[in-house]
């Protein structure tokens, strides 16, 4: 698919279909006034007739509008004022989709003027568009022996005023990138444990490095991880054929003395529990416990697609969690790489375990900000349902930062405390840690856990149990979610990078 910026008189644009809005009160948005002007009050008969109103998710498919060049109009109803929300926005998007599916249409421009969200802001409403769009023709047929039809829709254009041109080429090309980071992500996530193991997310993330300059992904097998002391992560794997292994990507975007922005990725490619075994039902969603690696590679690819002016590194800690004869056993004492001992009374809490290794590892680039992303805790989904990301921080700034990146990609996460009060639950009589702390608070204590390997620099942890995939009928999948919200805390970062410069320059 390809998407693009395009000015003129709306009446005069060829295309299969044009979208144009109007809202409750039956007010015409400035494009579908101009249609309404060039047939000569055809949509205003069409209100007049009750045959739209404008209510939210209302679609009118014309053919042959008078005085129009377009083949067909979709005149789609955004609602009252207040339902212009992003959930609403994302609604009409998915609505207007489906049509362009059904129709097998092949090229369409989108003509919303900026009416469809309550936020008046182009460059946003734009990159939505390219984003969610992209998102509703992503299909998995990867281990299907009959693949998709391919996608008959084409060219996808985005009326935009000559002022706004520029504007909207920017929100395109990052729409592009973070869309094609979260499909990455999304296929990851959906590909099968037999398939997706650590060795296999090893492949991707060197491949990236093949596709991008400034980019260097390096592999550690588990005789590195082991010379370096990463017990803790080792023992994860233990019990699988599967070797383990942490993955390196570097993307060197900004000056070579800067320090880096760290992501690090739980990549538990399949968990069975280990030696606390999961009950069978529903199991299979287990493949999809490395969302967060998937998140991780997904933004990496985002921000080098994007040439971000910015040092990132991401780091993924892969394993899978199998039983067997060589498996990690509750009560087993592990020591870290930090040197800390960690009494494993749950061999199903190993995405910490995994973590906690890596993140050590993450402070010899001395970071300027460290993110763990992990599909850690069935108790966030208990606190926070599937709409939000847990964020735990030892840093309010960049908690807020995440939040604020969060809201603005339409990726929301949800602050819960890291309170000291929390990490007596991980006492324990025969290591320094426990790597589980009871049922009360467990995506705190989860965090608890640690913090304890994060005391050297700014560090926040995003929980994503909750909504990196649906677990029903059609929507059953990946989501590909954070990947938006971390792009967009590295788009913010370039920015002040960029500011700074320009400041720089304006000084000299």
């Amino acid at each position: 698919m390809d998407f693009e910026i395009i000015n003129g008189s709306v009446e005069t644009l060829e295309t299969e279909c044009l979208v144009v809005a109007l809202s409750a009160n039956g007010t015409l948005c400035p494009s579908a006034a101009a249609v309404d002007k060039a047939s000569n009050g055809y949509l205003s008969e069409l209100l007049n007739s009750g045959d739209i109103s404008g209510k939210a998710g209302e679609q009118l498919l014309l053919f042959k509008v008078p005085g129009v060049q377009a083949r067909r109009v979709l005149v789609t109803g955004l609602g009252k004022d207040d339902e212009r929300k992003d959930r609403h926005y994302r609604k009409l998007i998915k609505g207007i989709t489906a049509t362009l599916k059904k129709s097998g249409i092949t090229s369409v421009v989108f003509a919303l003027d900026g009416c469809a969200s309550y936020r008046d802001d182009i460059y946003r409403t734009t990159r939505q568009l390219v984003e969610w769009v992209s998102a509703d023709f992503y299909v998995y047929d990867e281990t299907k022996s009959k693949k998709a039809d391919p996608v008959k829709l084409s060219s996808i254009q985005i009326l935009l005023s000559e002022d706004n041109t520029e504007l909207g080429e920017g929100a395109l090309l990052d729409g592009v990138a973070i869309a094609n980071g979260v499909d990455t992500a999304r296929e990851l996530g959906n590909l099968p444990g037999n398939i997706c193991t650590p060795s296999y997310l090893a492949e991707r993330a060197l491949a990236l490095g093949e596709e991008f300059d400034d980019f260097e992904a390096k592999i550690l097998d588990e005789d590195a991880m082991a010379e370096l002391g990463m017990n803790s992560l080792l023992a994860v794997g233990k019990g699988s054929a599967q070797p383990s292994r942490l993955i390196v990507m570097e993307y060197n975007g900004g000056e070579s003395g800067d320090n880096p922005h760290v992501l690090v990725g739980k990549g538990i490619t399949f968990d069975t529990g280990g030696i606390s075994l999961k009950p069978g039902a529903g199991m299979d969603e287990m493949k999809f416990d490395m969302c967060g690696a998937a998140s991780v590679i997904g933004t990496m690819e985002a921000i080098a697609e994007m040439q971000l002016p910015l040092n990132v590194v991401g780091i993924v800690a892969a394993a899978e969690n199998m039983p067997g004869s060589q498996a990690t056993k509750p009560g087993d004492i592990v020591t870290t790489m930090s040197g800390q001992t960690v009494e494993i009374l749950n061999t199903d809490a190993e995405g910490r375990l995994v973590l906690c290794d890596a993140l050590t590892y993450a402070g010899r680039y001395e970071p300027e900000s460290v993110i763990d992303v992990a599909t850690l805790t069935g108790a966030c989904i208990i606190a926070l349902g599937h709409h939000a990301t847990g964020i735990l921080s030892n840093d309010e700034d960049l908690a807020g930062a995440l939040l604020d990146a969060g809201d603005f990609a339409a990726d929301r996460g949800w602050p819960l405390p890291l309170w000291d009060e929390f990490q007596e639950q991980l006492d324990s009589n025969f290591a320094d840690i426990a790597n589980i702390g009871g049922r009360p608070a467990g995506t705190i204590t989860a965090a608890c856990f640690l913090s304890r390997f994060t005391k050297e620099y700014r560090w926040a942890h995003l929980d994503i149990a909750g909504v990196a995939w649906n677990s029903h009928g059609k929507e059953k999948g990946a989501t590909g979610r954070c990947v938006p919200m971390l792009s967009q805390y590295l788009l913010d970062l370039a920015e002040q990078v960029e500011a700074a410069e320009h400041d720089h320059h304006h000084e000299d």
